[in-house]
């Protein structure tokens, strides 16, 4: 990556005029305020930026993106038709003695379970009782025939409308969207066989990913503007309607060529410049969202820059004041961003964050070429935004970056931003820093050691001095592009269940996000051949292809920012898959909404290693639903207009992250060789969107998040009687929160008796739904789905304390957690701060609104 092209054997990715020859974006009609012309993007997208002279870092193709879909052609409507008709289609779970033939399971158009067709209803015999009626004989030759045409007519009239009063009147007949024996629908159990089937059975996954690493494609750059417009050719060729890029205009950073430099300038004998770069060079080394400075300090060892590490240097003597301090990804801070501001808060001038072979590599095992892990040579690359502080567009907290809002913070006014510079290397460059204050200040062991035959010194004022430069571009207004499509719910149309995976990378990111991009890429597919062949949802599904989600989740959140009432008023669950494959070890974080959902989906798919489902693999690991952080897409749902939010992914051991030895060939040897688990992952993402999105009760479990509810404010008293000491042990009274948990369980418990009280309705009618208990049954969708909306803070001024975009009262970051999981983070932070005072007020203002919203499910 730079602007010398010709040290590069591979061709130039095309021009943009050269991508977009073949008009592939969406049509213009129906543009919003978010979205541009062709004509716009050719004016301003790439060539120029805010002050018209500024061309993002381009990147390098293996071949053009956009000239075809690279061979990856679907089958066309007949064939998959034909297939349907010949093919009999088995349960993957059951053993050959109970295959179910095609007789039983095509998949041919008919009512579900709960439906019957008119054709099947049989109407009582009148002629048994005609013969006791003495029918007036009428002199028809008496009358004139024009007389006798018209009566004849109007009888015939007024017999079909008391016919149709009847079935009306009885409710047999309905009228109404909700009428679940009005609509044709495909037998659910063979929509699930069909896709789990299909999933991948042509290899698209591996040829989608092949695709996606061929090229960087860095947030805002050439390469992922292209790249989705790869992605949204496909999405139409899925039969997704109302496909189109959705732009934000963000804030970005991007290193200039000869901008970055780590090098010990004193004593004359140490001195020492690093390489920076990874010998693998397609993409920059550098920390999205970092500050621009040269600054120059003694060097200091922090371990992993958690604050308590910083406090641990402090107790020693160690000070950091105007030193460039050196610390490891992971450990007890995990989130880099918060590493650099614990180091700006202690005094520091910059930071340098390196990769210890103990979290990621040789120590771990073989790396890569040989093995999965990162090689000495690698670079952990990210994002240093505050996201649990502001997240989306650091500069536009809390509304939308759209091209026609003008308003921005300035850079060093958001609090987003750290204020010291910043950069990442490799083992190899920071070995030699290590080595460089052997002797000076204190041998550190434990915790604080990391790589064998290697001594870990902390340094101290007499280090040797090392200069960190970090030189670069910033765009206030660089465009980001979303792709959007959707499958319409042909019952309730405007009720979604959104579907995301973040498209940009910070090389070609075949794990992180590649994979995740393929698999959903391959549900797409599936769900275009079952479009093809009339196949729609009872809710609309969105699927989203987000942009800037490296940079602090920014597609994703100006997204949200963009349809706050929208999605508040409709959104029903938000499904996330990021990094899709990177082991075996399934893992998920969710809502507690979620728990009897997930757990049935994985009751029906096989785990490729042990022969056993995935749900019986997941339940022996005893690992179980995880809670939500911060490190996703799904932040801006379930933090902001709380949309019920899950991720799903299966996890292995530590791997080239955010490194460009994240790529094809990594994935194809040891991160998914047999691309088993992609195919698995696949049939979980599908079948986690058809329980939401076609089921006719939404299968949501309160009784779950109750449960779940009942733990965290246990959870929440040991974490309070830690923080406190003899003198403030009662500080914090709970008994609101236990309150308002025990009314949750009796509401839960109660809501839920009307999932039986439909089942028993429907089924003792044969299968039909009268228009009252549609009614009801759209009632009670909408209160289970509004649920999570309801423990929002929506007052004036709402939000947790100085970061007020996040709203959910439950679910949202604390301020130094990152990407952890955290319930009832307002009560915690208050905790931390040992503001006992206000955590009480916090108490209990969670309280009122979690009893509110409880006493809604029932009303």
């Amino acid at each position: 990556m730079g602007d010398n092209k010709d040290r590069y054997v591979h061709l130039p990715i095309p021009t943009y005029e050269e991508a977009t020859s073949s008009r592939p974006v969406s049509s213009q009609s129906g543009l919003g305020p978010e979205e541009i012309s062709d004509d716009a993007e050719r004016q301003g997208l790439l060539r120029r930026g805010l002050n018209g002279n500024y061309q993002p870092p381009t990147i390098e193709s293996a071949r053009p993106s956009l000239d075809s879909l690279d061979g990856i052609e679907h089958d066309g409507e007949e064939e998959v038709r034909r297939e349907m008709q010949q093919m009999d289609i088995e349960d993957p779970l059951s053993d050959s003695a109970s295959n179910r033939s095609l007789l039983r399971y095509r998949l041919s158009k008919r009512f579900s379970t709960f439906t019957n067709s008119f054709s099947s209803l049989t109407l009582p015999s009148f002629r048994q009782y005609l013969a006791k009626f003495a029918w007036p004989r009428i002199n028809y030759e008496q009358l004139d025939s024009n007389r006798v045409v018209i009566i004849g007519r109007l009888f015939g009239v007024f017999l079909i409308m008391g016919v149709l009063y009847v079935l009306i009147a009885s409710d047999v007949l309905s009228f109404t969207k909700n009428r679940l024996g009005m609509g044709q629908m495909y037998d659910p159990e063979s929509i699930r066989i069909f896709i789990q089937n299909h999933m991948n059975d042509g290899g698209d996954m591996q040829k989608y990913l092949g695709h996606i690493t061929d090229f960087p494609h860095v947030a805002g750059t050439e390469g992922n503007y292209i790249l989705g417009e790869w992605v949204a050719e496909l999405f139409k060729s899925s039969e997704l309607e109302d496909v189109h890029m959705e732009r934000f205009d963000v804030y970005l950073n991007y290193p200039q060529k000869d901008g970055r430099r780590v090098a010990i300038v004193e004593p004359e004998d140490l001195k020492w410049e690093a390489r920076v770069e990874e010998e693998i060079e397609q993409a920059y080394v550098f920390h999205g969202h970092s500050k621009s400075g040269d600054v120059t300090g003694p060097l200091v060892y922090a371990n992993f820059g958690s604050r308590e590490d910083f406090k641990t240097l402090a107790d020693n003597g160690i000070s950091v004041k105007d030193a460039i301090v050196l610390v490891r990804y992971y450990g007890s801070e995990g989130d880099r961003a918060l590493k650099i501001k614990a180091a700006e808060l202690a005094g520091a001038a910059g930071c340098i964050i390196y990769s210890d072979p103990t979290q990621d590599g040789f120590v771990q095992g073989p790396t890569f070429p040989d093995g999965r892990f990162m090689p000495e040579d690698g670079v952990q690359r990210g994002a240093v935004s505050l996201m649990s502080w502001v997240v989306g567009d650091v500069l536009t907290p809390g509304w939308a970056s759209t091209p026609a809002n003008t308003e921005r913070l300035k850079p060093e006014d958001s609090p987003g931003l750290n204020q010291i510079p910043s950069i990442p290397i490799s083992w190899n460059d920071a070995k030699h820093l290590l080595d460089a204050i052997k002797g000076r200040g204190k041998q550190m062991t434990d915790t604080w050691h990391g790589a064998p035959n290697t001594e870990y010194w902390t340094g101290d004022q007499s280090s040797p001095r090392v200069n960190l430069k970090n030189i670069q571009d910033e765009e206030a207004k660089q465009p980001i592009y979303n792709v959007l499509g959707k499958i319409a719910g042909w019952e309730e149309a405007a009720k979604k269940v959104i579907v995301g995976n973040h498209r940009d990378a910070w090389c070609t990111g075949a794990a992180d996000p590649g994979s995740g991009t393929a698999i959903m890429l391959e549900v797409i597919r599936v769900f275009g051949e079952l479009r093809k062949v009339g196949w729609r949802p009872l809710r609309t599904i969105e699927f989203a292809s987000w942009d800037g989600e490296e940079y602090n989740l920014i597609g994703s959140t100006e997204h949200v920012e963009n349809r706050l009432a929208e999605l508040r008023e409709d959104g029903v669950a938000y499904i996330n898959v990021d990094v899709g494959v990177t082991g075996i070890d399934f893992h998920a974080a969710a809502s507690p909404l979620f728990e009897r959902t997930l757990n049935h989906v994985l009751d029906r798919v096989g785990d490729p290693s042990s022969g056993h489902s995935i749900r019986e693999v997941w339940d022996a690991s005893n690992r179980g639903l995880e809670g939500l952080g911060a490190g996703s897409d799904y932040v801006a749902f379930q933090d902001m207009v709380g949309t019920s939010s899950i991720d799903v992914f299966f996890k292995g051991q530590p791997y080239p992250y955010h490194s460009c030895y994240d790529n094809f060939e990594w994935m194809s040897k040891f991160g998914d060789p047999e691309w088993k688990y992609h195919k698995t992952m696949g049939e979980i993402l599908a079948l986690l969107i058809l329980e939401m999105a076609d089921k006719p009760l939404l299968p949501f479990d309160l009784n779950a998040y109750a449960k779940a509810v009942a733990k965290y404010v246990a959870d929440l008293n040991i974490y309070a009687k830690s923080a406190s000491t003899a003198s403030d042990r009662n500080a914090v009274d709970l008994s609101p929160l236990r309150e308002a948990s025990n009314l949750f369980t009796q509401e839960a418990a109660a809501f839920h008796e009307f999932d039986d009280t439909w089942r028993n309705f429907v089924f003792g009618a044969g299968g039909f739904e009268s228009a009252g208990m549609a009614n009801a049954r759209g009632a009670h969708n909408d209160r289970i789905a509004h649920f999570e909306t309801d423990l929002l803070d929506l007052s004036e001024g709402g939000g947790l304390a100085n970061r007020t975009q996040f709203k959910h009262v439950i679910f949202a970051p604390q301020t130094w957690s990152g990407y952890d999981e955290a319930y009832f983070p307002g009560i915690r932070d208050a905790i931390d701060a040992g503001d006992w005072g206000e955590a009480q007020r916090q108490v209990e203002k969670v309280a009122g609104i979690l009893s509110a919203a409880v006493k809604k499910l029932n009303a």
